[in-house]
């Protein structure tokens, strides 16, 4: 017999619809209970999501004593994500937490968060969705099996820009992605993607670091990263809110190039992987899929199984590691050696 886990969602803005669904798509999960410091909020996406008034809570402590969840999802601001998730951790009250990207606002954080959800026996895996999508792991298993011969440099983008104006657009009142305290700023909202996908692709930590931003009114607006990998193989990265939108990868090897066109926002779209090498021009075709529910489903099966997840908690921290490297290389100009 199938076993369907229990979720819930903590913060109910907007990354939590995407959550939402995939609750309603994944065939392993339900929508158990949310919670949210807005009364509205709470009101507005429970209408949306059909949860009962009586599972929806304004203080977490209160859900997850009166809820039997398995799963936690943080979709809180990305400042808030390590204080939820050791609050998760510490109450033993769910089997497993998602936590939305960035993970934590440090790599200090980060270890504080997965060391409180190892000590309590708690799963905890960072949700960056296309790592479970076919076309990523389809790329990771062509460049492994070595269809693009010695895989020696990436080079990718997400920008989200072109809708004009300067920094002074992009109001920190006006979305959490421009405000400081809130966890904004093109390295957490955008960056950590590319910087996620080039250690997945490479199977590596990178050992130096360096790079340069561009300011906004609070955070960076926009950020230029290059990642050296061990044998000189390299990531060059470059996101922003600044400039018109593009979200490319493209990994060369020595004897060939794959090419992702619409990589990280493809919910729902028809993808390719656009494969150049000595055997010619292939282009390998992918349906629309949810990512959402993809991660949501991989969660359940990792409980279910016992298999490892695809993100482990040491990933996470590695990921914070990187994303500290990179904001102390773009504040000092120097290159950041990493251990």
């Amino acid at each position: 017999m199938s076993t369907t886990y229990r979720v819930g969602l903590v913060g109910t803005g907007g990354i939590a619809n995407a959550h939402g669904n995939a609750c309603q798509q994944a065939p392993s999960a339900e929508l158990a209970a949310i919670c949210d410091v807005s009364e509205d909020a709470l009101a507005n996406f429970g209408e949306r999501f059909d949860v009962a008034p009586e599972n929806r809570y304004l203080s977490l402590e209160e859900m997850l004593a009166a809820e039997n969840l398995d799963i936690a999802v943080i979709c809180t601001w990305g400042a808030f994500h390590a204080e939820v998730g050791i609050q998760l951790s510490e109450s033993r009250q769910v089997k497993a937490i998602l936590c939305e990207k960035p993970f934590t606002s440090t790599a200090a954080e980060a270890e504080a968060f997965v060391g409180a959800a190892q000590e309590n026996g708690v799963l905890v895996a960072e949700a960056f969705k296309f790592r479970h999508h076919p076309m990523h792991l389809k790329a990771k298993e062509l460049i492994d099996s070595g269809a693009i011969g010695e895989f020696k440099a990436l080079r990718s983008t997400f920008c989200t820009g072109g809708g004009g104006g300067g920094p002074e657009a992009r109001k920190p009142e006006a979305n959490w992605r421009f405000n400081k305290a809130k966890g904004g700023g093109s390295i957490y909202d955008l960056a950590c993607y590319n910087i996620h996908h080039a250690r997945f692709m490479f199977g590596a930590e990178p050992v130096r670091v360096s790079g340069m931003s561009q300011a906004g009114l609070e955070v960076d607006d926009g950020s230029y990263l290059l990642l050296v990998f061990p044998g000189e193989r390299v990531a060059q990265i470059s996101t922003g809110f600044n400039c018109a939108g593009g979200q490319y990868a493209e990994m060369a090897g020595l004897a060939g190039l794959l090419r992702i066109e619409t990589a990280w926002n493809n919910e729902n779209s028809p993808v390719n992987i656009v494969l150049q090498n000595r055997d010619g021009h292939q282009v390998i075709d992918f349906e629309p899929c949810f990512q959402f529910a993809l991660q949501l489903e991989h969660m359940c099966e990792v409980l279910t199984t016992g298999k490892p997840h695809r993100i482990s908690p040491e990933s996470c921290v590695n990921q914070m590691r990187v994303i500290d490297a990179a904001f102390e290389a773009m504040a000092t100009g120097r290159t950041v050696e990493l251990g």
